[in-house]
């Protein structure tokens, strides 16, 4: 049971667009421990993933936290294993091309199109490593795995792991407003029009395999998955496998400067959000209007509404004749729903050509005969219930 109370992100008046990213080889070119300090801790770099991966295999364990352990185990008696040493390591990190003053440029594009830009890291690598990067305040959240340290500051135990399949809850933690990873509100139910970030404004950046649940994620729920590629490598093998598997809609080279092939969609994705939003919020207006309009109306007033709908949409004599059957029930007919069902008659075929069959005239007689003031429709099928007679 829940005893303190999460501060959450609620709905707001704009429509809100998240990019989430992953980290490695998606904003940087290479793995962050592979940028300082494996090499720090005496290991050359491949070196180094093949025994923490074997650590892995060995040992049932999961890839994210055998990297882990492997970090502590060979920093131990090498180098201070602190969240102040992780920070400094992460400060070497490389960005690809235009990466620092990409996410303020794209949110100022945002704002001048009437949309918030909300930025989000969904990482395998090291929370305290990217704090350290020159981008770390650009995000307003950073899920990624991340260590519990002593009264030294020293590292002593994993407190989140972050790995391809447990990527996806963070998803639907940004699609509710529900962020902390405690608050246990994501589970809770919410309408529709209440949620903060729906999947189709939610854009998806990564590189390789293990972006895969969050991508189809992304594009099964109608929102953007994008693939990047190295453009100074051009490898564009994953990307291709990603898109052979439908799991992105787009792939770009990893440059993210003003022009750049990615910016540019990113910059056509938030256009057609809000063209998206602005019919979204029609759909929502019209069905308050029509919750409203069902809470004033009675019953019967509801199943008249219905069966005059089928019986203008009716496309057989067969269909008629059952829709007439179940009008006969209802006795009182307003002018406005006399009118109705005279236009339906003068415009619809299905209803003109039978209406001198018994039980079509019986009913089209009996709402006539209480009708007042007779409209052009009326006076049509009155004239039409006289001609047969």
């Amino acid at each position: 049971m829940q005893s303190r109370e999460y501060e959450r992100k609620h709905k707001e008046e704009l429509p809100v667009i998240a990019i989430c990213c992953d980290f490695d080889k998606t904003l940087t070119p290479d793995d962050m421990q592979a940028q300082g300090f494996i090499q720090s801790v005496g290991y050359d770099v491949p070196e180094f993933w093949k025994e923490s991966n074997g650590l892995a295999e060995n040992n049932d364990m999961d890839q994210n936290l055998a990297y882990m352990f492997k970090m502590m185990e060979a920093a131990e008696g090498q180098v201070l294993f602190t969240k102040d040493s992780l920070k400094r390591y992460g400060a070497q990190v490389r960005l690809f091309p235009g990466v620092e003053s990409w996410f303020q440029r794209i949110r100022k594009y945002g704002e001048e199109h009437g949309v918030i830009v909300e930025h989000y890291i969904i990482s395998s690598g090291l929370k305290e490593m990217i704090e350290g990067t020159t981008i770390a305040n650009e995000f307003e959240k950073i899920y990624a795995s991340s260590f519990l340290y002593n009264e030294k500051g020293v590292a002593k135990w994993p407190t989140q792991v972050v790995n391809y399949t447990n990527k996806t809850q963070f998803l639907f933690r940004i699609e509710k407003g529900v962020l902390d990873i405690n608050d246990l509100g994501v589970n809770e139910a919410f309408a529709p029009e209440n949620i903060r970030v729906t999947f189709r404004n939610m854009v998806y950046i990564g590189d390789s395999d293990t972006d895969i649940p969050c991508m189809k994620v992304v594009n099964s729920n109608g929102g953007y998955s994008i693939g990047v590629y190295n453009a100074d490598i051009q490898d564009k093998a994953k990307v291709y496998k990603m898109m052979r598997e439908g799991r992105i809609r787009y792939f770009a080279p990893s440059d993210y400067s003003e022009g750049s092939q990615l910016d540019e969609l990113v910059k056509a994705i938030i256009d057609r959000t809000v063209t998206n939003e602005k019919l979204e919020e029609i759909h929502f207006r019209c069905k308050r209007e029509n919750i409203e309009a069902d809470k004033q109306s009675s019953e019967e007033g509801k199943a008249k509404t219905d069966l005059l709908i089928a019986l203008e949409n009716s496309r057989s004599f067969a269909r008629t004749h059952e829709i007439v059957k179940k009008l006969s029930r209802h006795v009182t007919w307003s002018h406005e729903e006399t009118e109705q069902l005279c236009y339906i008659a003068v415009n619809n075929s299905q209803v003109k050509y039978i209406i001198g069959d018994a039980d079509v005239k019986q009913f089209y007689s009996r709402v006539l005969k209480n009708a007042g003031r007779l409209t052009e429709d009326m006076a049509a099928v009155k004239e039409m219930l006289e001609n047969e007679g």
